[in-house]
């Protein structure tokens, strides 16, 4: 979910708990993740995070699964973030890959372990190489699955071999994090999405996601299709900054995005509402 903000810049605590009863409600989704990469983590600061959480848990936290993104590059800062989390009442810690630093698989093992220690939440591993910089390895996730509370893989490596094989060897639950992707890494034994798009068509997704479930993958493919200009479309350009902008078409709370990130162009605004349409999302 992205972080919505107010004009000013600051957070739009009203504007979290209305769209985050959206997205529930109305929108599809059975879960929300905050502070993630659409949520412009980086940017926000620990008391921002921790005001985030408790209001879309008091929002929805009766209706939806709700995970606090805790991760950062700082294996000592992401224990304090995880530890507020299961303190305000966050249902699982969505934990990213450090970045910058570029560990060795092995001190990614210590990382992940350490932070899966600090508390009893379960953890959903973020692999997203191309912001992080060093891909989670196969070998790496088997021996990371071997954790009683590491359960799950959010995957924006686009490497459906390397997702095969770790599924072939875990029981690690895998939800595709790359929107484009959503369908084929069902089709090897994903579990669901973890979306940016989600915010405008996670009732199709769902549609989607439970054609295939009921072995309909002719429909499925159908839908697929069908969504592709909204997926290329959200990514013409940073997603965050085209989604909050799709979210402003809709009249729904997104508000600015905050530096080094900036707001959609209004040619960019007018090229997104075309691929909505053309996604037959009505705008």
């Amino acid at each position: 979910m992205v972080t919505p903000f107010a004009a000013d810049g600051t957070l739009d605590v009203a504007g979290a708990q209305r769209l985050a009863a959206h997205l529930v409600d109305e929108g599809g989704c059975d879960g929300l993740v905050l502070s993630g990469t659409t949520g412009e983590s980086p940017t926000t600061s620990d008391e921002e995070k921790r005001t985030l959480l408790g209001a879309v848990l008091e929002a929805v936290g009766d209706r939806a699964t709700v995970l606090a993104g805790v991760g950062t590059n700082d294996t000592a800062h992401t224990v304090q973030l995880a530890q507020e989390a299961a303190r305000a009442g966050a249902d699982g810690l969505l934990v990213v890959t450090p970045y910058y630093s570029r560990p060795p698989q092995a001190g990614l093992v210590r990382h992940f372990e350490t932070v899966a220690d600090a508390t009893d939440l379960p953890v959903m591993l973020y692999d997203i190489p191309v912001r992080t910089g060093v891909p989670l390895e196969v070998e790496t996730l088997v021996r990371l699955a071997e954790h009683p509370r590491i359960v799950a893989v959010k995957d924006a490596k686009g490497d459906l071999g390397a997702v095969s094989w770790t599924l072939a060897r875990t029981d690690l639950a895998y939800y595709c994090g790359d929107d484009m992707l959503n369908l084929p890494m069902i089709s090897v034994g994903a579990v669901g999405v973890v979306s940016v798009v989600g915010h405008v068509v996670g009732t199709r997704l769902r549609e989607m996601l439970d054609a295939h479930e009921k072995g309909d993958t002719a429909h499925a493919a159908t839908v697929h299709s069908a969504l592709l200009p909204v997926y290329a479309g959200t990514f013409r350009t940073q997603g965050v900054i085209l989604t909050k902008a799709a979210l402003g078409l809709l009249g729904l709370p997104g508000g600015p995005v905050r530096a080094p990130l900036i707001d959609a162009t209004d040619e960019q605004i007018a090229r997104l509402r075309e691929d909505l349409r053309a996604g037959g999302v009505q705008v």
